[in-house]
Order: C-alpha cells, then structure tokens, then sequence
C-alpha cells in the first residue's frame, strides 16, 4: 500500500483523517519522528520521499514542478507528488488520496505530479 508524507504546510487534520478512516496506512508528516524534521527544503524533501519510498502530500504547486524537473535530471526518482487544491474541502482531498492508496500500483504515478482532486 503507499505511504504519504504531508508536507509541514498541510494541516496535520490530513494525517489524522487517513488514519481514521485507514489505519492500516503509513502516514507521517514533515516534522513527526521518523520523517524529515521541519523546514527540511523541498530538494531534500524528494530524495527523503525516494530513499523511504513515500508519495508527497504537499500544497505547494509553484515551486515543487522545478524540484522535481530538478530532482529527475539528477537521475533521482520519486514515489508521486500529490498536490491539493486549498480551495476543495478536506473529505474529497481524503476521499480520492485514500483511492490512490488502495488502488494504484507503485508504478502508476511514479516521478510525477497528480493534482487532486482528480
């Protein structure tokens, strides 16, 4: 099943709802133990998401398409960028990231960007 880091600028409800709703899921926030402390910059992010083999969670969509165009020249890869919409309630943010755990393979949205919702 994939494993979501939230980006530190997400509100920490997004991990708890996950959880609640799939407690089977490995879910860890920027800051939590295990994960990338706060404040960790964004190139940094990526290689933690590729060494750890976790999907991003991250509401950043103006500077996270360079990172990763950066983050691939560099021959690295990552697991899937998800980025939210602000202006989409919480419930259809978790409805379709909790389709994308349970549905998808490792593969399916490898090294890109998914803009949720879908």
């Amino acid at each position: 099943m994939r494993r979501f880091l939230i980006d530190e600028n997400i509100s920490p409800e997004y991990r708890t709802q996950l959880l609640r709703h799939e407690p089977s899921l490995t879910v860890l926030a920027v800051g939590n133990e295990g994960a990338p402390p706060k404040s960790t910059p964004d190139p940094e992010i990526l290689v933690w998401c590729e060494q750890n083999h976790f999907s991003l969670v991250t509401n950043n969509r103006e500077s996270m398409p360079q990172h990763l165009k950066d983050h691939l020249a560099a021959g690295n890869h990552v697991p899937g960028i998800f980025t939210i919409s602000r202006k989409v309630p919480m419930g259809l943010i978790i409805e379709d990231l909790l389709l994308i755990a349970s549905a998808s393979d490792e593969e399916e949205y490898m090294d890109r960007i998914t803009y949720i919702p879908l």
